[in-house]
């Protein structure tokens, strides 16, 4: 039995299916947003119906997008050879910020979670194969996160990737251990880039 009324109860069970937001924390943005003068949940409602309606995801790298590609992949100056694999599009925005990397990149949605039931299906990998030949890709730089997803999910990229006889390699060091990419200040991220290494097929 729902302990609030019909929509505010609602609005509590959709709050509560986004990422870290648990049942307590649904409430107080619930009530948060009762309490707001009806423009400014008016204005956060219309944002979101306008994100929904006017981006996607980019058809070659599944980047957030505008249109059919996003800005990067239609941009004749980017370097069609090198592809960036990175696990969410939120990432992209930390490498760009180095500075450090001038090449087109490709959004797995995600990381290798066996726990969560997420496995390479599930992500993907097969547009990011299926990419390779098309696009004269020579380097794949996996730049997934330095945690136990973000690792596996790299060591089975370079495993399929490397018998495809493309140069195969891993931002070094000098992240932080369970860290996210995007939390990553630029200089950091950008020597790690830098000082990126060739990865075998056995994860060495």
């Amino acid at each position: 039995m729902s302990v609030y009324a019909g929509p505010v109860q609602d609005l509590i069970d959709e709050l509560g299916r986004l990422p870290g937001v648990g049942p307590k924390s649904a409430q107080r943005i619930a009530f948060y947003l009762l309490k707001l003068p009806t423009a400014d949940a008016t204005r956060l409602a219309d944002a979101i119906t306008e994100v929904k309606a006017r981006v996607a995801f980019c058809e070659r790298c599944f980047n957030i997008a505008e249109g059919p590609e996003c800005g990067i992949c239609s941009d004749p100056r980017r370097d069609t050879h090198l592809i960036c694999v990175v696990e969410e599009p939120r990432d992209i925005v930390a490498v760009e910020k180095t500075g450090e990397f001038r090449g087109r990149y490709h959004v797995l949605q995600g990381a290798i979670s066996p726990i969560e039931g997420i496995g390479p299906d599930q992500l993907k990998v097969a547009e990011l194969v299926a990419r390779l030949e098309p696009e004269d890709v020579t380097e794949v730089i996996l730049c997934t996160n330095p945690n136990i997803e973000g690792e596996a999910t790299a060591m089975y990229l370079s495993r399929l990737l490397k018998p495809l006889g493309l140069k195969v390699t891993r931002i070094a060091s000098g992240l932080p251990v369970g860290g996210d990419l995007e939390y990553a200040d630029e200089l950091t991220l950008g020597r790690a880039l830098e000082g990126r290494r060739e990865l075998e097929p056995d994860g060495d």
